[in-house]
């Protein structure tokens, strides 16, 4: 948990709503007017084109699905199709990719701290703008 001291006034921006979800308690010291704001963010799960993902999944549940132990893949910036023959499950580490699955106009956004699950039988093309370091698991 983390802790942000301010003076006289704060406010909270919440641009990502729909992705985190912040819990905030306030407390105001009678000996000054400073405000001490404390903020939780939790992940939250969405499903978009058939794809889940996960952002910043806390340890715990990396731990749990032995993430670290996962094989690791690794890719520069590039364009290239892709079809899932099983389920897969990956980890992002570092990258940048724009997921556009065959038959659709529109794509899915993943990147570094984003836990992602491809369905069995997927094709599609990956648009890798920022190379990606990932572990995966093929189930």
């Amino acid at each position: 948990m983390a802790s942000l001291r301010v003076n006289n006034s704060f406010s909270i921006l919440n641009t990502e709503a729909k992705r985190s979800l912040f819990s905030a308690t306030t407390r105001r010291s009678r000996r000054s007017s400073s405000v001490r704001l404390t903020v939780v963010a939790e992940t939250m799960s969405t499903d978009k084109l058939g794809i889940k993902i996960d952002k910043n999944p806390p340890e715990s549940r990396l731990s749990q699905l032995g993430v670290r132990n996962w094989p690791k893949w690794s890719c520069p910036p590039s364009k290239f199709p892709w079809t899932y023959s099983d389920k897969e499950t990956c980890y992002l580490l570092e990258g940048k990719v724009k997921v556009t699955p065959d038959g659709s106009n529109e794509s899915v956004e993943i990147g570094a701290g984003d836990l992602v699950e491809f369905p069995k039988g997927m094709s599609c093309t990956w648009d890798v703008s920022v190379a990606v370091d990932k572990h995966y698991n093929f189930s």
